[in-house]
C-alpha cells in the first residue's frame, strides 16, 4: 500500500483517481477547496482523509504533503473563459497553488509529483498532431498558467531532484463531470441538453476539432507515471490520438441517445483553439500507454451514467 495526495480530489478527474486508488487498496488524502469540486464526488466518510482548504495558502500545502509518497496535482480552475475574464483569480489557483505544492513536496521528500498539464499550451498552431517537441504557444491565461506549472515542475526536478512528470490532458470527459458547472467540458453539457430534447449551442461553425479522451484512460496514464522510471522530468501527451469535430460529436451523441436535434450556432469563444489532436507516441514508449476505452464506448458509458444521475435533471 502506498500513500497518495490527490489535490482537486473532489473534482472530475481527481475523483476518478481517488476511486481507482481506493479500489487498489492505497491510502488517499484529498485537498480541495470545493470551488470547482463537489461533496457529491467524495467517497463516503472514513475512506479518505479530506482537507477542505486552498493550496494557494503555503501552510496548507505543507500540511497536505506530510507523510505522502505521491502527489497527484489535479487542483485548478480549468477554464479558458474564466481565465480570460478573471486572470488574477485563475493565476492564484493555477500557478500560486502549484508553486506552493512543489515547494512543500520538495521539503517533505515526496517520491514523485504528477502535474495535470493541458493541451491548451500548444495554442492554435496548424501542425497536427501535437507533439511534445513543439514550442508552446499559449493563447489564454489558463494555457499560460498550465505551461508555467509544467515548467516549474521540470525546474524542481533539475534544481532540487524532486521527481515530477507532467501529463498533458486533451479534452477529458466521462461520468461525474457536472454539466451545470461553468468549468465543465462540452460533452457533459451536450448530453444534458440532448437528454432533455434541447439543442446544444456550438460556439463557431462546428468544424473545430478536439481529441476527446475518456477519463479512465487518463487515470491509467497518471498512475503509470507514478512508477515509470523514464517518466521523471518528462512532459507527455495523453489522449486518443483522434480528431472529432463538434458537429460530429452532436451527431454521435444524438444517435446514442436516440434524438434528432440540430445544434444552435453562436459566436466563437475568445481564447479557444481551432483544432487539437495528440501524438501519444512518447506516452506509449515511456508509460506503455494504450487507451483501453474507445471514444465511442466512452460516450456510451457517459450517456448511461447521466441517464441514471440527477446531474442532468
Amino acid at each position: 500500500m502506498s500513500s497518495y495526495l490527490v489535490t482537486g480530489g473532489a473534482g472530475f478527474i481527481g475523483s476518478h483517481l481517488v476511486m481507482r486508488l481506493l479500489h487498489d487498496g492505497h491510502y488517499v488524502r484529498i485537498v480541495d477547496n470545493l470551488v470547482t469540486g463537489s461533496h457529491a464526488n467524495l467517497p463516503e466518510p472514513g475512506r479518505v482523509d479530506f482537507i477542505e482548504a486552498d493550496l494557494a495558502n503555503a501552510e496548507i500545502a505543507q500540511k497536505a504533503v506530510q507523510g505522502m509518497e505521491f502527489v497527484l496535482h489535479q487542483a485548478a480552475i480549468p477554464s479558458v473563459p474564466r481565465s480570460v475574464s478573471d486572470p488574477a483569480t485563475s493565476h492564484r489557483a493555477n500557478v500560486d497553488a502549484t508553486l506552493n505544492l512543489l515547494c512543500a513536496a520538495r521539503d517533505a521528500k515526496v517520491a514523485r509529483l504528477i502535474f495535470a498539464g493541458s493541451s491548451s499550451v500548444y495554442g492554435d498552431t496548424p501542425q497536427l498532431p501535437k507533439n511534445e517537441s513543439m514550442p508552446a504557444d499559449p493563447r489564454s491565461p489558463y494555457a499560460l498558467q498550465k505551461f508555467i506549472g509544467e515548467q516549474y515542475s521540470q525546474l524542481f526536478t533539475e534544481l532540487y531532484g524532486l521527481e515530477t512528470t507532467t501529463i498533458r490532458y486533451f479534452n477529458v470527459f466521462g461520468p461525474r463531470q457536472d454539466p451545470g458547472s461553468p468549468y465543465s467540458g462540452v460533452i457533459s453539457r451536450f448530453i444534458k441538453l440532448l437528454l432533455a430534447g434541447e439543442p446544444p449551442t456550438i460556439h463557431g461553425d462546428g468544424e473545430q476539432t478536439r481529441d476527446f479522451t475518456y477519463v479512465d484512460n487518463v487515470v491509467d496514464a497518471v498512475l503509470a507515471a507514478c512508477s515509470a522510471p523514464d517518466a521523471v522530468g518528462r512532459v507527455m501527451n495523453v489522449a486518443m490520438g483522434e480528431r472529432t469535430s463538434l458537429k460530429q460529436l452532436v451527431s454521435m451523441l444524438s444517435d446514442i441517445i436516440g434524438v434528432a436535434v440540430e445544434p444552435v450556432y453562436g459566436d466563437p469563444r475568445e481564447g479557444d483553439v481551432r483544432d487539437s489532436q495528440a501524438d501519444c507516441a512518447l506516452a506509449q514508449e515511456v508509460l506503455n500507454y494504450q487507451p483501453r476505452v474507445s471514444f465511442q464506448e466512452g460516450l456510451r458509458r457517459t450517456v448511461n451514467w447521466y441517464r441514471q444521475s440527477s446531474l442532468y435533471s
